[in-house]
């Protein structure tokens, strides 16, 4: 059995699964003082699945994969945002793991982890940072750009054999990927100058943060 096969089959969605429960697991206790925290692991479970929803809300596809989703990359920076890198990052490797639920395609260990797990789990770096004014724009451009690194890396190491006439496997994936997360990205960063909206966010992180 290959990997694409193990991943297809009861006993590969058993695993993540089960990984994704060691995740959720991780969130409730990472906190400073080690004691459980509902709070986090209740609003970081809602993320996870808004994450997961907007991924499947599709306004461009891509013909050799990616596409432009509606926001799906703002929860995962924002559960870094209210959290924690490291609540971000276990969140963003469910994300990764639900996705390899919903549209597994695998040909190599280290492709998986580059364009599941690893790949949402990055969008959480940008909690490092998103402090001060402007933080959860500037947490959203360092978390994209840490995703768009892994899938830049996994379109020339795993798919270079796609690239098109003129381009080698390190251009071709940089471009590729830069077309799709940029335009999203462009996107967000416009919503999140917003006002409103960028106070939204942080009001909330103050609530979250004194309550």
């Amino acid at each position: 059995m290959n990997l694409q096969d193990f991943f297809d089959s009861i006993y590969g969605q058993i695993t993540i699964v089960v990984v994704i429960l060691i995740l959720f697991g991780i969130i409730l206790y990472s906190g400073k003082n080690k004691k459980p925290d509902t709070r986090a692991l209740a609003v970081s479970a809602l993320l996870v699945a808004l994450a997961v929803i907007l991924n499947q809300i599709t306004l461009i596809h891509m013909p050799q994969g990616g596409s432009v989703t509606v926001f799906s990359m703002v929860p995962i920076v924002l559960c870094a945002y209210f959290f924690g890198v490291r609540r971000g990052l276990m969140a963003g490797m469910v994300v990764g793991l639900l996705s390899l639920v919903f549209h597994p395609y695998v040909i190599h260990p280290i492709q998986l982890l580059l364009d599941y797990p690893l790949a949402f789990g990055a969008l959480a770096l940008g909690g490092v940072i998103a402090g001060g004014k402007y933080g959860i724009i500037k947490g959203y451009i360092m978390g994209v750009a840490c995703r768009y690194m892994c899938s830049v890396i996994s379109g020339a190491v795993f798919f270079g054999a796609y690239a098109p006439e003129g381009f080698n496997a390190w251009t071709w994936s940089f471009w590729y990927n830069a077309t799709y997360m940029g335009i999203e990205a462009a996107i967000t960063v416009v919503i999140l100058f917003i006002p409103a909206v960028r106070k939204a966010f942080e009001k909330l992180k103050f609530q979250l943060d004194n309550n």
